[in-house]
């Protein structure tokens, strides 16, 4: 393909295998928010010693280690709980090699970029897939030592994967450092540890199919009653019976209700999650559950009804539906988002943009949605873009990852699918392709307008190009060379085109054979530009 990569199948994203509701635990006593206070930091200081011993154990750890770990938990506990606690525990460490992998990998691809461009001559250009040399010889000098530093922490850092170390902290990193710059998060010291602390809890219970309610340990009725076995050292909190603790708050799930209803009355899993919101001072609880694997419909079928191609930008998304056979319908749709601020504001801000785009999509009786599979890890390193450091932000800040699980979710609950596209070229050739032709008075066409239109292309299996080369024997010469349209522009693209060689015109052909030559033309309108027409004045009436 003339140097491109090749494009990868495009393919029809999975739904969603679990879900979750959350829903506010509203006129909780004094006496309910102690419990639930003392049981987060017991449990909280259970997992914590767990945590700590199964990064001891690194890759040592077995089945056996992990039941005596269990059997330690749950004398303090329970059974239940400490499952609950040790599954977490596994969850956690499992993230933490799975980050420090990625670190490495990040490591690799910034020790190679910097060892290229520092075996290059200073000021030599860079292509479009390499970076050129270095400017100066003190930036080639700086960029030595970055290397060398790089180098330390890729040794470091395999060394601590090989020997199965890894380095996390309950409460979070982010959270843990805001300890030491309290003035510009605007935190006082208690506010600080009061959220730390909470971070830190833990109540939560997996939930158990057959059992009463699908929860043993937190139990919710369909009334909303909420209750909770409290650990042995807890036990003298209880106000019922065999050890449990019944909150005054009732819980009501405005969102999933009724198919959590159905689950809890069926006595199938449930999990639950208390959490306190410091900031607001308010108590949640979060029920999540599995479902059955959703089957994804075929692609064909997904392409039926046409298509909604969406460019993924830093501040909105460009949308453009297209039918099936991949015309553009209509004007192009822009769906915007702000990613500035907290991270709750940018999670609500793309959930408003999702939810409008899936709404247009399901009027305009589509059954899919094409979308970028965007994946920026290999992207970000400062070495890759330089001195880019406003582009390193942008691509930084877009939460694909999210976004992407976000949009799955929500779509198939509007019985939608989302189509996955091989990113590459998508701009370039949208804009090449069909920004000027689609431009009018009245229609402004953007670069990532016309992005959405290669992507719905590209989703619906046809070519981002507008026209293609017609079928080989329906060209002009039955074999035919012409595999491109002239453009309006070209001279002489309604003329007929030159001889298949060189003679002159009536000369003998290369073959020996004597070929007639062009007549001229007998008419006005076909009469060549070179000859000028006059009229006869004894034919002229009137």
């Amino acid at each position: 393909m003339g140097g491109l990569r090749e494009l990868a199948a495009s393919f029809v994203v999975p739904g969603p295998c679990g879900v979750a509701a959350r829903g506010r635990l509203k006129h909780l006593t004094p006496e309910d928010e102690v419990v639930l206070r003392a049981v987060g930091a017991h449990q909280g200081a259970l997992a914590s010693r767990d945590l700590k011993a199964r990064c001891a154990n690194g890759l040592e750890h077995a089945a056996d280690t992990w039941a005596a770990r269990k059997r330690d938990l749950t004398k303090e506990s329970s059974s239940r709980i400490a499952g609950a606690i040790t599954k977490a525990t596994h969850d956690q460490w499992a993230l933490a090699r799975r980050c420090q992998a990625a670190y490495i990998r990040n490591l690799d691809a910034g020790i190679r970029t910097l060892r290229h461009r520092l075996s290059l001559p200073l000021g030599e250009k860079g292509t479009k897939r390499a970076a050129g040399g270095y400017r100066s010889k003190g930036e080639w000098f700086r960029k030595s030592r970055r290397l060398a530093m790089l180098e330390a922490r890729h040794a470091a850092a395999v060394a601590d994967w090989q020997a199965g170390r890894v380095r996390v902290v309950r409460g979070g990193k982010r959270l843990l450092n805001t300890r030491h710059h309290l003035t510009d998060a605007g935190l006082t010291e208690d506010r600080w540890r009061e959220r730390w602390e909470a971070e830190r809890w833990f109540l939560a219970a997996d939930g158990e199919s057959g059992k009463r309610l699908g929860n043993e340990t937190i139990r919710v009725t369909p009334d909303g009653e909420v209750s909770i076995k409290l650990p042995v050292p807890l036990a003298h909190l209880a106000n019922t019976r065999h050890g449990r603790y019944v909150l005054t708050a009732r819980i009501a799930f405005a969102y999933r209700g009724a198919e959590w209803a159905d689950r809890i009355e069926a006595n199938r899993a449930v999990a639950y999650r208390i959490h306190l919101d410091t900031e607001r001072g308010r108590w949640y609880l979060t029920a999540s559950w599995q479902r059955l694997a959703i089957q994804t419909i075929p692609l064909a079928a997904a392409r039926a009804r046409g298509m909604v191609g969406v460019d993924t930008n830093a501040d909105h998304f460009a949308a453009y539906r297209l039918d099936r056979h991949g015309n553009p319908v209509g004007d192009p749709r822009r769906f915007g988002y702000d990613l500035s601020g907290s991270a709750g504001h940018r999670d609500a801000q793309i959930r408003h943009a999702l939810t409008r785009l899936i709404n247009w999509a399901v009027r305009a009786g589509v059954a899919a949605i094409g979308i970028e599979d965007l994946d920026f890890t290999a992207e970000k390193t400062r070495e890759k873009h330089g001195r880019r450091k406003r582009f390193r932000q942008l691509i930084s800040g877009m939460p694909t990852a999210k976004l992407k699980a976000r949009l799955v979710s929500m779509a198939v609950e509007q019985g939608l699918a989302i189509v996955a596209v091989d990113p590459a070229y998508t701009s370039l050739w949208g804009a090449h392709h069909w920004q000027k032709p689609l431009t009018t008075p009245r229609r402004k066409m953007s670069r990532h307008d016309a992005a959405g239109i290669a992507i719905g292309r590209r989703a619906l299996g046809h070519p981002v190009r507008r026209r293609t080369a017609p079928p080989l024997h329906d060209r002009s010469d039955r074999a035919g060379h012409r595999t491109a349209q002239a453009g309006p522009g070209d001279r002489g693209r309604e003329g007929t085109r030159p001889p298949a060689t060189d003679r002159p015109p009536g000369g003998p052909s290369p073959s020996g054979k004597r070929k007639r030559g062009t007549s001229a033309s007998n008419t006005v309108r076909d009469a060549p530009s070179t000859q000028r027409w006059v009229q006869d004045s004894l034919t002229h009436t009137g």
